[in-house]
């Protein structure tokens, strides 16, 4: 429980093809505990935009917080967490580009063979539904992840390539959760990420979807932050 000691604003940024209905179940475990949560909806057009809408949601809140990203949402984090309210950053199997990388430093070429990622005209990226479940969370319940599938927000491109310009992580403390199974970020890109960082690290054996399938845990890192 939340007794008033430590930070008590948490802001959760969504990464890539999902929304913020996604941190749901992380949501309610920290509200439940008296923290403030507000969710992010990133319209995941660009970095800069969404650096932008990040930064919207922490200047509302009504004092300082702890910013946590999934996936490409850490590279929006990242990229907006130097902000003067933000104490602390929080990565979920996340992006945390140093100057000048992007998320396309990590996860290579999306026209690559075996890649997860579909190109589609107009300069976006979608997920290939048949493999949304496998790719994105072996360890959520099939039905879940269908619609998952189904209800893809479009990626832009430009996301994917814009680099970061003033790392956050290199000014503010850092945690870092490692899903061990990931099929999305290759754990191994995690660990590096997070030692680059100087960030404390726990590692749960999960998938890329590690905040729905393990909501506990991964609000238990958030909580430790906020001390």
């Amino acid at each position: 429980m939340n007794t008033g000691s430590g930070l008590r604003n948490i802001v959760l940024v969504h990464g890539a093809f999902v929304d913020g209905s996604t941190w749901r179940a992380v949501y309610d475990l920290l509200t439940r505990d008296g923290y403030h949560v507000a969710v992010v909806q990133n319209p995941t057009l660009s970095l800069q935009g969404d650096a932008a809408a990040t930064r919207l949601i922490v200047e509302a809140q009504d004092g300082p917080v702890v910013r946590v990203g999934h996936s490409y949402g850490g590279a929006v984090i990242t990229e907006a967490g130097t902000h003067d309210k933000v104490m602390a950053l929080v990565y979920i199997a996340a992006f945390a580009p140093d100057k000048g990388e992007s998320v396309r430093t990590f996860n290579g070429d999306p026209n690559a063979p075996g890649s997860p990622l579909v190109s589609v005209p107009g300069g976006f990226l979608f997920q290939e539904r048949l493999g949304f479940h496998n790719s994105f969370g072996a360890d959520l319940p099939t039905a879940d992840a269908a619609f998952m599938a189904d209800a893809q927000v479009p990626f832009a491109v430009e996301a994917m390539d814009e680099p970061v310009t003033d790392p956050a992580w290199r000014s503010k403390p850092s945690s870092y959760l490692i899903a061990t199974e990931d099929r999305m970020i290759a754990p191994s890109a995690q660990r590096a990420m997070a030692q680059r960082a100087g960030a404390t690290t726990v590692e749960v054996a999960a998938s890329h979807a590690v905040y729905m399938s393990q909501p506990a845990q991964t609000a238990a890192l958030i909580r430790q932050a906020c001390i």
